[in-house]
């Protein structure tokens, strides 16, 4: 989630390698000379050409036209719908027409769905009724049932609640579990509590709001989420807590598939990665989640092609079943072989790139923040360079917390370095960030996040171009070299054409 620290204080950047670019614009052509002679990584900001060939045009249109896909489409974009197969065909012509070749990655999985809204009651001491989507919210991959028993806290007051069989010692058969989020995954929670002999679990958070979660496969028994105001609640009736809990919801096995293309030209042995999810929730048409994102990146690798080949290759991926819990590019990166995954030098992540109360975040690869990952080696160097880029523009950003809620959280798993830009989603903006980026404090950054309202008339253009200003130049840094985040240094060295003028003692001209 977005921090409310404030961006970090300028710093000099170094030149990018030595190259000459050749584009193509508006029927002209140009050559634009970059740090000739100048160590690796330094250009300024004004000198790269890639942010100047991405225009906020050029991503509107394809806005436009993933909203226009999504609206006669059922209303979203939302994986193994027609919204999202008619998405996937737009991404991929245009890709084709750019001269890329694009392919269909495809990955079976398990598809949960909800299909009516949960229920939660306590009903003793006194009946209360608890709302779904307020109170609670069902885990993804929760399993089905109807579960009506003791309410019994779980080692309540501890960071390790429930992680262990030993937390439930003495737990009576039948009861429903309430335990604390903390230290260990919501999964590993479920386990124990249907170890144990719970019929459902409730879980609470321990920062403000609903805990929206997901126990990542289907669990033996009903799991919900719960607001840290409803747990403390439910703990303090005490021993005559009684619960109702009920799930009604399925799994099903289903194959769905990434759209993935690289440049041509580039080091096959050092591959830039930069991804954004195509899919949407079923709720809505998704455009700033993540129609901004898809869009931003489109049109990067459109403008990409016009340049000459790059050092390193750069691969898109437009990812599917992300808001089932990261799936697609989690089986993407589980599908890799170890000599492939080795060549992926760094990943860049852009979800959600229009907040309509937009900030200006970059991802934590420093690793400074609470409830960050443990960042893999490199990415602190992704996210100085986003710094240093903003800087240059005499524009603030903050650090936001890497903590596992997009598409970078399988390529970090795997050790590979990660970054990206992220514009805010369901954290509440403070007046101090109303001074950094205008916009109104006290509401969420984007209040319409993964519902119906996710559409074109609720997104920041202002935001997108000044996020996608950020992606473009990321793509061409890196493009160039990745010698701060993985020490492989540009080649440079031209070899010169070998025309001897003898053999030995003969001479040949």
């Amino acid at each position: 989630m977005p921090t409310s620290q404030p961006g970090r204080s300028p710093r000099t950047r170094r030149h990018l390698p030595p190259t000459v670019k050749r584009f193509a614009c508006a029927g002209a052509s140009a050559t634009l000379v970059l740090g000739l002679g100048l160590a690796p990584g330094t250009a300024a900001a004004d000198d790269a050409v890639l942010p100047t060939l991405v225009t906020t045009e050029g991503i509107r249109e394809h806005v436009e036209n993933l909203s226009t896909i999504a609206e006669y489409n059922g209303g979203n974009r939302a994986t193994n719908t027609p919204g999202y197969d008619v998405a996937a065909d737009y991404v991929v012509d245009q890709l084709k027409r750019a001269g890329y070749r694009p392919k269909r990655d495809t990955y079976d999985y398990e598809l949960w769905q909800e299909h009516s809204e949960a229920v939660l009651t306590q009903l003793a001491p006194e009946r209360r009724e608890l709302a779904p989507g307020e109170d609670f919210i069902t885990m993804s991959y929760s399993g089905a049932g109807d579960a009506t028993g003791p309410g019994v806290p779980v080692d309540y007051d501890s960071a390790d609640s429930g992680c262990t069989a030993e937390d439930f010692a003495g737990f009576p058969q039948g009861a429903i579990a309430v335990i604390k989020r903390g230290s260990c995954t919501f999964q590993a929670k479920a386990a124990n509590a249907a170890d144990a002999g719970a019929v459902g679990a409730v879980i609470v958070n321990n920062v403000e709001g609903p805990l929206n979660g997901t126990v990542s496969e289907e669990s033996a028994i009903p799991v919900v989420g719960a607001t840290t105001a409803t747990g403390d609640a439910l703990v303090a009736a005490g021993d005559a807590l009684e619960l109702r809990l009920k799930v009604d919801a399925s799994v099903a096995e289903r194959t769905s598939y990434n759209i993935i293309a690289e440049t041509r030209g580039g080091a096959r042995n050092n591959v830039v990665m930069v991804g954004a999810h195509l899919d949407s929730v079923p709720e809505g048409p998704g455009i700033n989640d993540n129609a901004s994102g898809t869009a931003a990146i489109l049109e990067t690798a459109q403008q990409l092609a016009k340049l000459d080949d790059p050092n390193n290759r750069v691969r898109f991926a437009f990812w599917g079943t992300e808001e089932q819990g990261l799936i697609g590019s989690t089986k993407y990166v589980e599908g890799l072989k170890e000599r492939e995954l080795e060549r992926i030098a760094l990943y860049l992540n852009f979800d959600m790139l229009g907040s309509p109360n937009y900030g200006r975040f970059i991802y934590d690869g420093r690793g400074e923040l609470e409830g960050s990952l443990p960042p893999p080696s490199g990415s602190g160097a992704i996210q100085k360079m986003f710094e240093d880029y903003y800087e240059q523009r005499g524009l603030i950003t903050e650090p936001t917390a890497f903590s596992g809620r997009s598409d970078y959280s399988a390529f970090m798993e795997a050790g590979i370095a990660s970054g990206g830009l992220f514009s805010g989603g369901d954290g509440t903006k403070t007046e101090q960030q109303v001074e950094y980026y205008g916009g109104t404090a006290g509401i969420d950054f984007d209040p319409n996040y993964h519902t119906a309202q996710d559409d074109i008339d609720n997104i920041s253009w202002k935001a997108l171009d000044e996020l996608s200003d950020g992606v473009a130049y990321a793509v061409e840094t890196y493009s160039e070299s990745t010698l701060p985040v993985n020490g492989v240094a540009p080649r440079t060295f031209q070899a010169q054409e070998f025309r001897p003028d003898r053999v030995g003692d003969l001479w040949l001209r």
